[in-house]
């Protein structure tokens, strides 16, 4: 073990936890963040995702030693029940969510890749989002929200 010094969501945090440890644990188990979700613990699915140094990883493989001293940002990150980001209201506003499972690794991979691109096409939009997967086929309305988000950014 061995501490490991975070800044997430704005906060300096200092965790007692083995270099190799998943982002993720820490998150949940240790910060009580509930934002990222383990889902497939391979990389894959997206539920995991934080966002690192403006790019979308996924947190369920990387090692929190890689991040140490790195800003990192969640889903709670973004905004709160009463002040939420705009990429979370245009979510809301389309109803762009079912199990919400997904919700996190979908809002904040479009938001790294928007940061970066605002001036994305749909095809680019959804290429971006691609690998995040989703359980109840929701795609269309987050798809929507995900626009309505670039068109805010484009104002």
């Amino acid at each position: 073990m061995s501490a490991v010094a975070l800044k997430v969501n704005g906060r300096s945090h200092t965790i007692d936890a083995d270099p190799s440890t998943p982002l993720l644990y820490v998150l949940s188990d240790d910060l009580q963040l509930q934002g990222p979700k383990f889902g497939c613990g391979l990389g894959q699915c997206g539920a995991c995702t934080v966002i690192c140094k403006g790019q979308a990883i996924r947190s369920c493989i990387t090692p929190v030693s890689s991040v140490a001293e790195s800003e990192i940002t969640t889903l709670e990150g973004l905004g709160s029940i009463d002040k939420p980001h705009a990429i979370q209201r245009a979510f809301i506003e389309e109803q762009a969510a079912q199990c919400g499972f997904c919700l996190n690794g979908v809002i904040l991979t479009a938001k790294a890749f928007l940061d970066k691109n605002p001036k994305a096409s749909s095809d680019q939009i959804r290429q971006a989002v691609s690998n995040v997967l989703c359980r109840c086929f929701t795609n269309v309305r987050m798809l929507r929200a995900i626009e309505r988000y670039q068109q805010e950014l484009a104002q």
